[in-house]
Formats: C-alpha cells, structure tokens, sequence
C-alpha cells in the first residue's frame, strides 16, 4: 500500500514537472525555435502514428465569414450527432423549417463510414491567448472540426469522402430551408447597413398540381418538362447551354397563371423571386438583381405586358409620341418626368434572360405571364427565351371535375352532365367556377352548389349573348356610319369638282374669243 502511495506521488510529481517544462516552453522559447522542435516531432511520432487529421476551421477568409465547409459538415454531422454524442449544443438555423440543430459540442467524438472505411469526427476548440474584450468572442475561440483516418486512405477520403460530406450537407441544408418568397426593393433602399436587393416573406402558398384546374394530360406534360429540367445539370452542360428554362402563361384572367407557379415551386422546392420592373431604374440594376437570386428559385414577371413598353408596337408608338411632343411641348416635359423612374430597354431584359449575365449561377426557372399574348415582342417569348408557351384556358369540363373535388369533395353527380354541356358553350375562368362551388354557409350542400354554377353558367351564357349581340349591332352600326361619311365625302368631292369645271368652262369660252379675234386681226394684218 505504501509503494502503490509512493508510484502515484512520483507518477503526479513527474506530470507537473511536464507540465511546467511544457509551460516554460511555450510562454518563453524563441517562436522559430520552438517551431523546428515541434515540426521535428511530428516527423518523429508520424513513423508510429498512422493517421491523418485535417481541420475545417469555422471562421476562414472574409472577415467574419463564416467557412461554407464548416456549416456543411455541423449539417451533415447532426444527426449521428444526436444519437451517438453524449455532450449536444443546440444552434440556431435561420431560415429553416428545423430552427434548431443538434450539433456536437466541444472535445466529443462520432464515426462515420464511407465504401467500408472508417474515420472520426471531432470537434475542438483553441482558447485564445490574451484575455481581451471583443464584440464577436466566438471568433476569437477558434473552432474546429477535426477529420481523423488512416494513412492508407488517404487518396479515397481526401477527394470522394469530403466532397461527399460536403454536397451531402448543402443538399441537407437546401431541403430543410424555409422557403422563400421575395420581392426586389428599390434601389434607393440598397446602400444601407444591413440592406439588400430583394425583401423576402415565407412562401406558404398550398398550390399543388393536385388541386390546379387544368386538363390532366396538360399537367402530366408540365410536370415531365419540369423533372427533366431539374435533374439535367450534366445535360445542360453537355449541350453547352444555362441551366435555366422559361415559360410563359398566357390566358385571361382568372385562369390560373399565378396558382401555376405556386404549384411549380411546391413542386420542385424552389424559391420565388417576384419581379417589379417598374421600380427597377435600368438594365444595369436589373443584372444586379439577377446576380443576387439563388439557385433553385423561379423568376417571376406578371404582366409583362403592362410592365413596360416591351410591346411589338414599340416604334410606331415612339413615332406618334414624338408627333404629340411637337404639338404640346408641356406634355414632353410632364411624361419626362414619369418616365425617368425606369429606364429598362428590351435588349436589357433580353439579356437579363438570355444572355452572357443570364449563365450567372443555375437551376433557374423564369416565367412571364401575360393577358395579352399577342401584345408581346416576338423577340422576347421566341423559343430559347421562353422554351414552353402555356395556355392558361377558361374552364373545361376535366378542370371542373379537379374543382369539384377540391371544394366539394365529389367525383360524380347527376348535375355533372349539365354542366359538361354548358361548359362546352360557355366561356367561364377557373376563378368563377371555383367561386360558384365554395359553400357559403353550412346550409349548403353539394347539389345546392352545383345547381348554383349551373345558373351562374346560364346567366354568363345568356351576357355573352347580348354581348355579343351589342357588338354585332355595333359593328353594322359602325360600318353603317362609314359608309354615309364616305357617301357624304363623295358627294362633297363631286359638287367641288361641279363648280371648278362650271368656273373653266366659262374662261374657257373667253379664252376661245379672244383668241379667234386675235387670229382674225392677225390675219387681216397678215
């Protein structure tokens, strides 16, 4: 018992005397000295230590930045972290539908294993040297993750396996997101601290293929068009083209346009950035705007026929402006005023689009919807611009059914035979149809809501009719007026004519006797 006393007093002796020497030689040996001791070392202890250790350090770079790699890793750690370490610590995401995430804490240990090889996940932490106050401690602890394997694995697990870890965590990161819907602010908003280009709120719209009134067939087309753009990256890249594809929606309103992009972003889990051109000053903002959207979103411009002058008619409507600013000159000075607020030109948004800035980042979709298709420029919904034109109709009977469902939660009716063939003669949106079935009380059933939409399809029937019997009448009315001016010009042409020829006619007659006196003189003389 006394010799067992006597060995650990030594065996405590002999460590402080260690530590003190470790000590003494840290705080006072010569910086380059120390460094040619230590390095040596390694080289001595790496002939009977056969493992490598690589650090992923959290702050690198940028001040304040902190290392892509590292957050990666925290990400793709967490859940072995959660179910192997014993000491967690809890960090806060933001923008993520997991707020918290689980991660290790500092000086535990987990596995991973990678085509049958096995590493250890650490994470330390360096205390910094001097005791000083700081606005950001965190930086100054210097945290890290510690990668740890065998040397013979070297050539696998520096190369496949962290790349693995770290497309892994990104990819984790993207799924657990909070998705994001984001308008552009303007640009005098941008030059303050902490400002951004583009303003986001939480994109809880519950859009789904499922419940869009469309054509069954048409929306198995868009849903085949949309996998294959987002699982053709290597393609895109094989045919030397952007990742990018866009659509345009185009239809009356009331027929689903912005349901549809709210459907195509559930559906691929991507953002949406909605785009106002007209708080946009030129095509130099516009770019900027485009470099800040991230991949995986959906660009967004409603109405693009109302959004600027971007309309084919474009010239013929300088020519008339500059007509009117020659006879109103105040009306050039007032519409200087208004239109000096944007100044995007169609070429700006082409390339916004289409060209070299449009391959800055990837896995974007852009869409336009419009009213009004035939308003637009050729130039700017050609194929390769906007590669899939949809036609957003009024309500057939397949969307009707697809409503039905959704509101009603019936697939077959009596009624619904009625409403197939008054649908086929009458023009009613989505919109309307969908309002008809709602219930508005709890009194309502199904056949009192289908026997609704039946009169609101007769009534829409019955004012189409008029509508078009109006226009009808109209137009012969029109074509009626026409003709009495043109009549009435006619025979304002023939009573002028009338006078100038009765006005010749009679200096005619003069001039013929003054030239017969003239030649009887003449000949008389002759």
């Amino acid at each position: 018992m006394m010799m067992m006393g006597e060995t650990w007093s030594q065996l405590g002796s002999l460590i402080a005397t260690a530590m003190f020497l470790w000590a003494m030689f840290d705080k006072y040996f010569p910086h380059h000295l120390r460094s040619l001791i230590l390095s040596h070392t390694k080289k001595l202890t790496s002939f009977v230590y056969p493992y490598i250790q690589i650090k992923f350090p959290e702050f690198t770079g940028e001040y304040l930045k902190r290392s892509e790699a590292y957050a990666a890793i925290e990400t793709y750690l967490s859940s072995k972290s959660s179910s192997e370490a014993k000491n967690l610590k809890a960090v806060v995401v933001k923008d993520s539908s997991q707020p918290v995430q689980l991660s290790m804490d500092e000086n535990e240990e987990v596995t991973d294993e990678f085509e049958g090889m096995k590493v250890w996940w650490g994470v330390k932490k360096i205390p910094p040297r001097t005791q000083s106050f700081s606005f950001y401690p965190e930086m100054e602890e210097k945290r890290y993750y510690k990668l740890t394997f065998h040397k013979s694995h070297r050539e696998t697990l520096c190369g496949k396996y962290i790349n693995h870890v770290l497309q892994e965590g990104k990819a984790i990161t993207v799924r657990n997101r909070q998705r994001k819907l984001c308008i552009n602010n303007p640009s005098q908003n941008w030059g303050g601290y902490r400002s951004t280009k583009w303003s986001h709120v939480t994109f809880e719209h519950p859009a789904s293929f499922d419940t869009l009134a469309m054509d069954s067939k048409k929306k198995e087309e868009i849903i085949n068009d949309l996998i294959k753009f987002s699982e053709g990256k290597e393609y895109y890249a094989k045919i030397g083209k952007a990742w990018k594809r866009g659509y345009l929606l185009y239809g009356p309103p009331g027929t689903g346009k912005s349901s549809m992009i709210a459907a195509m972003a559930n559906y691929l889990n991507y953002d949406i950035y909605d785009l106002e051109l007209t708080t946009v000053k030129d095509n130099t903002e516009l770019r900027r705007l485009l470099i800040e959207t991230t991949s995986k979103s959906i660009i967004v411009i409603e109405d693009i026929d109302c959004s600027l002058d971007l309309t084919g008619q474009r010239k013929k409507k300088k020519e008339q402006e500059k007509d009117e600013e020659k006879k109103d000159p105040a009306s050039k000075m007032a519409k200087g005023e208004e239109e000096s607020s944007s100044k995007v030109t169609l070429s700006g948004l082409l390339n916004f689009i289409d060209g070299l800035w449009s391959a800055c980042g990837g896995e974007r979709i852009i869409v336009f919807t419009t009213n009004y298709v035939e308003k637009l420029d050729p130039a700017l919904i050609r194929r390769g611009r906007m590669d899939k034109h949809i036609e957003m109709s009024y309500c057939g009977f397949e969307a009707f059914k697809v409503l039905a469902k959704n509101y009603l939660d019936v697939d077959s009716h009596e009624l619904f035979a009625t409403i197939d063939h008054l649908l086929e003669e009458t023009d009613m949106t989505p919109a309307d149809v969908a309002e008809n079935l709602m219930p508005k009380s709890q009194n309502e059933d199904v056949e009192t809501c289908l026997k609704k939409l039946i009169e609101a399809i007769k009534t829409a029937k019955e004012e189409a009719t008029k509508k078009a019997e109006e226009e009808a009448r109209l137009k012969v009315e029109k074509e009626e007026k026409e003709k009495q001016e043109a009549t009435q010009e006619d025979v304002k042409v023939d009573e002028s004519l009338a006078k100038d020829v009765k006005e010749n006619g009679v200096d005619v007659v003069k001039d013929d006797k003054t030239l017969g006196k003239e030649v009887k003189e003449n000949g008389v003389t002759a």
